[in-house]
């Protein structure tokens, strides 16, 4: 699809991942103008008449707009994660259809996957179990985008496709304790304890757990390539196709802020996921996309960021 003389919506786009995808968008050559960015204040899209409004001349829709959080916000906002997620992409996507959208790109989420997945994560695996439960209700919510779009494409032949990002981190990143990521909330919990002199940080689960990551950057490119070059039915995965346990992250980021004390593992709290990490090949094979950006590199951006924004 040619994207420089289309209008195209970014649902989400003044978020953390939507505004480097808006930004993309613009190092491409797009007219400002041509790209809309509905607020939730103004358009919340759990409600019908707002999607309806927002498609309304659209050829691409770019779908980013979620309720998302850590472990600890899952855990306590099952029901809310599920619906509110459910609801926008489902009106969203039959809204696009109606509207005569040319085009729509889903980002789903690696909670997807079934928790006990063997790594790497095949795209083919997607279906092989249940996820992980505490991130379940978002996971299934966000995976039935999948569900829909196939079907939408089987009997319209609306051209929507489906992308799997993995944990991604870089500035702009939500750092609020109560609902943040684990590496913003590692990053905050680090350069606080080295600027009050704690002994120690305290850190959910064992450390035994892995996690990929993706830098934000990185996964903007991955799905304006996507909306550019990939029509295909099947899901795909954005990651780097690097595993990192959480003690080595932990690690890192206690390295790279000069953090001299400890950390305390809380195995009272749960891990998520055992292991996480994605066949990446896909995406390369058809779209072309390779993470670009080193993770060390990455984090030292994002620790750069949040310090200069912290107060």
């Amino acid at each position: 699809m040619e994207l420089s003389n289309k209008k195209i919506l970014v649902t989400g786009g003044a978020g953390f991942l939507g505004s480097f995808v808006v930004e993309k968008l613009l190092a491409c050559g797009i007219p400002k103008e041509n790209i809309f960015v509905p607020r939730s204040r103004e358009f919340d899209l759990r409600i019908w008449e707002n999607c309806r409004k927002v498609v309304k001349g659209q050829n691409l829709v770019i779908h980013l707009a979620a309720n998302v959080g850590g472990i600890g916000y899952n855990r306590e906002h099952p029901g809310s994660l599920f619906y509110d997620n459910m609801i926008m992409g489902a009106h969203i996507m039959e809204a696009a259809r109606q509207a005569g959208v040319k085009k729509f790109v889903a980002v789903g989420t690696v909670c997807a996957y079934p928790k006990f997945t063997q790594v790497p994560f095949k795209e083919d695996d997607l279906w092989s179990g249940y996820p992980e439960e505490t991130n379940a209700p978002y996971g299934l919510a966000k995976k039935m985008l999948l569900v829909q779009a196939q079907g939408y494409r089987a009997e319209y032949g609306f051209n929507a496709i489906y992308l799997l990002p993995v944990n991604l981190y870089g500035p702009r990143d939500n750092f609020d304790p109560q609902s943040s990521h684990v590496i913003p909330a590692l990053i905050r919990k680090v350069l606080e304890a080295k600027k009050e002199k704690k002994p120690f940080i305290e850190v959910w689960g064992t450390g035994s757990a892995s996690r990929e990551f993706l830098y934000v950057e990185d996964a903007a490119e991955a799905i304006v390539g996507a909306a550019e070059r990939f029509d295909g039915a099947a899901p795909i995965n954005l990651g780097s196709g690097q595993e990192v346990p959480m003690k080595d992250l932990a690690g890192i980021i206690c390295r790279l802020a000069d953090y001299q004390g400890g950390v305390k593992w809380d195995a009272s709290k749960p891990d998520g996921q055992p292991r996480r990490v994605l066949d990446v090949s896909r995406a390369e094979k058809e779209f072309g996309f390779r993470a670009r950006v080193g993770f060390e590199e990455g984090l030292k951006k994002t620790m750069a960021w949040y310090e200069e924004h912290a107060a």
